[in-house]
């Protein structure tokens, strides 16, 4: 079981916009989940992948004026911080009465057209941050039947169940983090969709000549800017992709960035601040 370091945040004022943009700094540095608290943000990050210069340069380096940012760390081990995870922070989530997320320690669950178990351990993607939830609402309001899609940075592969519950035929996830991708096998044998494909690895486990219909990256601004012509290789002309973990201000560096692997803007959905992006492959 990995073990991660927990930093908690104390942020004077306390509100959301510093939060936020707290949050997204830090997963630029390798923090993988992030719990609101009354008075700040309780940050998760592997223990070996923790740098406290990283970390330091973070606050020092915070772009908002009139903030005061305060922090202590403690180490985690694996199965107490998914103790806590479970026992406080995952509750049962309905998007738009369609999908409903649980895990198998809920009771009183929900009904909804899509039911997914997901015991999310240390792994991202439970429905609760915007950004999942805006992934979850493009597959939902999208014709999947009989397509082909990859789920990039799958973590729990949340997505990549949706997606195959709505129709999907063939469906690959693909994480780069061990504990994600054995966390991913384990919630695709929960929900009963064992042909969905896990692979471990980043783009580099793509394979040559596999194209999608659809690829969904819930990732971070920086990483999607990164590998955009790797996904760009893997769709053909009228594939879709839907890129989100980024904030509204993020969208025109990641507009252009698609415009050079002839990704066309659709459209975007935002809350909070927290994007979506919708492109076709032309």
């Amino acid at each position: 079981m990995n073990d991660y370091t927990q930093v908690t945040f104390t942020v004077t004022p306390t509100e959301e916009v510093a939060t936020d943009i707290l949050a997204a700094l830090l997963a630029d540095v390798g923090y993988e989940s992030f719990v609101p608290e009354t008075d700040g943000m309780t940050a998760y990050v592997p223990h070996h992948a923790y740098n406290a210069d990283a970390l330091k340069q973070v606050i020092e380096e915070f772009p908002l004026e009139g903030y005061t940012i305060e922090y202590s760390t403690e180490k985690i081990e694996g199965e107490d911080w998914n103790a806590e995870w479970e026992k406080n922070y995952f509750k049962p989530i309905v998007v738009d009465d369609l999908c409903v997320i649980h895990s198998t320690f809920h009771t009183d669950i929900p009904q909804a057209q899509y039911d997914i178990l997901i015991d999310p351990k240390m792994a991202f993607g439970t429905g609760h941050h915007q950004t999942t939830c805006h992934m979850l609402r493009a597959i939902l309001s999208t014709h999947m039947q009989g397509k082909r899609v990859l789920d990039m940075g799958c973590g729990t592969a949340l997505l990549a169940i949706l997606a195959r519950k709505h129709g999907a035929t063939e469906v690959t996830g693909i994480d780069i983090d061990e504990f994600a991708y054995e966390n991913a096998l384990e919630n695709i044998r929960l929900n009963n969709t064992d042909d969905i494909e896990i692979r471990l690895g980043g783009v580099d486990v793509l394979r040559e000549g596999e194209t999608f219909d659809y690829i969904l990256a819930n990732i971070n601004r920086n990483i999607l800017l990164a590998d955009m012509s790797h996904y760009a290789q893997h769709m053909h002309q009228g594939s879709v992709i839907f890129m989100s973990g980024f904030y509204i201000e993020d969208m025109p560096m990641l507009q252009e960035e698609a415009s050079r692997h002839n990704l066309r803007y659709v459209r975007h959905a935002e809350d909070n601040r927290w994007t979506m992006m919708e492109f076709v492959k032309e």
